[in-house]
């Protein structure tokens, strides 16, 4: 516990404390431009993210999955690992938890929805894991296969749900049975209807589990050998290319959960997808929002999913286009990723702190 408080009040959290001040205050410049009030703006979107309990719930819903694929591209980096996969591994644990929870039937609820998680979890680990060993055994850029595999997965997805479990006459699959939801039903009544589910709960359990995992065992000890130098970490006998897919294999069951929690607590169904829904690589921006700290990613999944929930709010009470909110994520990522700026803008506070402490 001592360590995570430390983590809290090191001052490497100012950084992304200070880009996030930054991007919003750029986003405020940019709204001046374009006529509108930053302040009315901005007020909207507080009122929508916590206006009520039914705006509570859903900022909850529109964060877990964030908070999956954020910890996915996180887990990764820790092992050296640029994860860009985590859509692709998300999708298909979105059609891997719709196929259990829609084909498997007369099953309990105690044992379908967890049954349903797992097939989710596994097909996002087995799918990164591909990209793992090919970066192993073949040296392959797990960038290139993960962006590659991003592809393949939306476009199996879609066929999947085509020959096995499409609605007829729809442009989706069917519904999946009752007793493989994750919904909470008293709570959602609680909060106004909101779709909040066991998700939510499950993805915080998973930033604790990656914490421990991570810094107090020896297995996570060697995945960060192998991340900060993998010539280093193999000559002092850690077995390099296993714990590489190790990484990979971890990081897609993150992601792949995040699918399956859309799909058995939100939707209760899988859409034939136009397009890449965008989660996974939106947990990237949260991933770098949160410095790649578990912690620090549900964090950051909170303002990214409370920003994006808010932003119709702001639409609405402000007439400010939603585009506007994206450019106050990307400046976020900005600044957080150019923090010579952070640091040129922190000197002079720096500077007065060490002076005082000199007198």
């Amino acid at each position: 516990m001592s360590s995570v408080l430390k983590w809290f009040t090191k001052d490497s959290i100012i950084y992304p404390v200070v880009a996030i001040i930054m991007g919003l205050l750029l986003g405020a410049v940019v709204m001046l431009i374009g006529g509108y009030n930053p302040i009315t703006a901005y007020g909207a979107l507080v009122e929508k993210v916590f206006g009520n309990t039914y705006n509570i719930g859903e900022t909850l819903r529109e964060m877990t999955p964030l908070i999956m694929t954020g910890l996915a591209f996180a887990f990764a980096s820790r092992a050296g690992l640029f994860n860009i996969g985590a859509e692709g591994q998300f999708i298909v644990g979105m059609t891997a938890s719709a196929f259990v929870g829609i084909k498997l039937t007369g099953l309990p609820m105690i044992i379908h929805a967890p049954l349903a998680l797992i097939a989710g979890a596994l097909a996002g680990g087995l799918w990164a894991a591909i990209a793992g060993y090919l970066k192993a055994a073949r040296g392959v850029n797990e960038v290139i296969t993960s962006i590659m595999m991003n592809w393949v997965a939306l476009y199996l997805g879609n066929l999947v749900v085509r020959q096995f479990m499409l609605m007829p006459g729809e442009n989706r699959s069917e519904e999946i049975q009752p007793s493989a939801s994750i919904a909470i039903g008293w709570l959602s009544e609680l909060m106004s209807n909101s779709r909040v589910h066991w998700g939510t709960l499950i993805a915080i359990l998973a930033a604790v589990v990656f914490y421990v995992f991570m810094w107090k065992t020896k297995q996570g000890f060697e995945l960060r050998a192998v991340g900060h130098n993998h010539h280093a970490a193999e000559y002092a006998g850690m077995k390099v290319n296993r714990n590489i897919v190790k990484a990979m294999f971890i990081s897609g069951i993150l992601a792949g959960l995040g699918g399956a929690f859309q799909i058995l607590g939100v939707f209760g169904y899988q859409t034939i997808l136009q397009g890449s829904p965008g989660t996974g690589f939106d947990g990237i921006a949260v991933a770098l929002i949160g410095m790649n700290h578990p912690f620090g990613v549900i964090l950051g999944a909170f303002l990214f999913g409370g920003l994006t929930y808010g932003s119709a709010g702001m639409s609405f009470a402000a007439d400010v286009p939603p585009e506007l909110i994206r450019i106050v994520i990307g400046s976020i990522i900005f600044f957080i990723a150019a923090q010579g700026i952070v640091r040129w803008v922190l000197k002079p506070f720096y500077a007065k702190r060490k002076k005082e402490k000199v007198l």
